[in-house]
């Protein structure tokens, strides 16, 4: 006799607010809405999907883009208590088909081109097309048996594919208590569920493939509130919603910051913003300024990373109000019950004050959270105020993606023509930061930079393709072998400056 489990608090709440009023207005893409309705059935479709597997065999796939029916999917995996793996179809195809083959899962849904261009067929495998929210999904198996790898661990909600900030590549176990925490409550079960759907209108633009993207939507879906769906931060689009709807707050990864601040937008645009929160990268704090001093709205920036299941740290609007001349330039202090202290290589607690390593107990965790060693250098002054200094990782921010330089030398070295690969970050004056790679090529071997960045769209994400590569004969190295990065910078910059000199 089957066990009839209980579902889980944040399924409890999805269920509810798609019930609560079908007839209302959900999602708008493209200037068209989808009923909570809509996006209810569909969701609910897709959860049948979800329960005819074992519990064990729950760990389904999704190739996510913004858009409502790709919404309705990571709802319907929740609704059914699996656990979704999250797969960017933007990332490179080749590395895109390595993910999935390693994955091994039982169901991959996507998009009917995603999944014609990105998935193999395999013994025992199915996939479900969506191709919209009104659109009937298409499941298509494939006889025979397969063992599959992709099972789901016990309260696993999603599989976030990230760098992460306390290693290399991998996928976070993100659990329905830390989702359930961090978009309704630190006690989910007590907290007052939404009773009819709210009247303001959200802006969604972060994307589904980064946890940003699914804590925003979560957030809005539990609280029944409607919300505008961009397929990517677009200055024009994002700038019509705003128009439209005037929502309160908003939220912008820095390079959208950026773009903003240097766009012909006046503060008539942006009437009815009370304050914009910007996470994922560092804003410097004169960007912050100039934004405020534009367009009078303030800038409250955050610390966030997957591995925490959200923010640990950040500003509130009355924190900015009594400490931002003074502290202008910190992160914020602990946010949603986190623990925050800093400590030298070995462990050992520092000072107030003092700078060493991150590590941060966050209350997504519950209380009892361990503690997670960052790769972030920081210090914690005495208001509790967080002041990240650096990143020990060498990771590069680009507008709120991060990628690791590795990756990038690995793509261009299995080049033929590419003897060896050095990657540095550069500055940049609206992402904060680009990838650069310098490139010594194989001998009697000649290759363009055109060539090379055409060679690596099926390798990387586009954020991830070097904005300049310059060839040398040889690349500068250390006594060890390896690149020496100093010097590797150093051409950089000399080249940035003879070019605008």
């Amino acid at each position: 006799m089957a066990v009839q489990m209980t579902p889980h608090v944040l399924s409890r709440r999805i269920a509810e607010a798609l019930a609560l009023h079908p007839d209302s207005r959900a999602i708008e893409f493209d200037e068209m809405w989808c009923t909570w309705g809509e996006l209810g059935e569909l969701a609910h479709r897709i959860r049948l999907f979800v329960t005819a597997y074992p519990v064990g065999r729950r760990r389904i796939g999704i190739l996510l883009r913004n858009r409502p029916e790709h919404v309705a999917a990571l709802l319907g995996v929740l609704l059914g208590g699996g656990a979704v793996a999250v797969i960017n179809p933007a990332r490179g195809d080749d590395r895109t088909r390595a993910d999935i083959a390693a994955l091994r899962l039982p169901l991959i849904i996507g998009a009917p081109t995603d999944l014609d261009t990105l998935v193999a067929p395999a013994p025992g495998a199915a996939t479900l097309s969506i191709s919209g929210v009104t659109e009937e999904p298409i499941l298509v198996t494939v006889p025979g048996a397969r063992t599959h790898t992709g099972t789901a661990q016990s309260g696993v909600a999603v599989h976030m594919l990230t760098s992460g900030t306390t290693g290399p590549p991998k996928r976070v176990d993100i659990t329905y208590d830390m989702l359930a925490r961090s978009v309704i409550g630190a006690d989910p079960e007590n907290a007052p569920a939404p009773e009819h759907p709210r009247d303001g209108v959200a802006i969604v633009n972060a994307p589904l493939v980064h946890i940003g993207g699914v804590f925003r939507v979560l957030q809005c879906i539990t609280a029944a509130r409607p919300f505008v769906l961009l397929p990517r931060f677009d200055l024009e689009r994002w700038t019509r919603a705003v128009r439209t709807y005037r929502p309160a707050a908003v939220s912008l990864v820095p390079a959208a910051v950026r773009t903003v601040l240097h766009s012909n937008l006046t503060r008539a645009d942006l009437a009815g913003v009370r304050v914009v929160t910007s996470g994922t990268a560092p804003l410097s704090a004169d960007d912050a300024d100039a934004f405020t001093e534009r367009f009078g709205i303030p800038v409250l920036t955050s610390y966030a990373a997957t591995e925490f299941g959200g923010g640990v740290a950040g500003w509130t609007l009355r924190d900015h109000q009594r400490y931002w001349h003074t502290k202008r330039g910190s992160v914020g202090r602990p946010t949603g019950g986190a623990r925050l202290r800093i400590v030298t290589e070995d462990g050992t607690p520092v000072p107030t004050d003092h700078p060493g390593l991150l590590e941060v107990s966050p209350g997504q965790l519950g209380p009892d959270a361990p503690w997670l060693r960052t790769t972030d250098t920081a210090r914690l002054d005495p208001d509790g105020f967080l002041w990240i200094l650096g990143r020990a990782d060498q990771a590069i921010i680009r507008g709120g993606f991060k990628i690791l330089p590795d990756d990038i030398r690995t793509a261009l070295e299995s080049h033929p023509a590419v003897l060896g690969a050095a990657v540095i970050s550069h500055p940049h004056p609206r992402l904060g930061e680009v990838p650069v790679a310098m490139i010594e090529p194989v001998a009697d071997h000649r290759i363009t930079d055109t060539e090379l960045t055409e060679y690596l769209r099926n390798r990387l994400a586009p954020y991830e393709i070097p904005t300049i590569i310059a060839t040398v004969p040889v690349i500068p190295r250390t006594p060890s072998g390896k690149p020496d990065l100093t010097a590797v910078r150093a051409h950089f910059r000399e080249s940035t400056q003879h070019e605008s000199s």
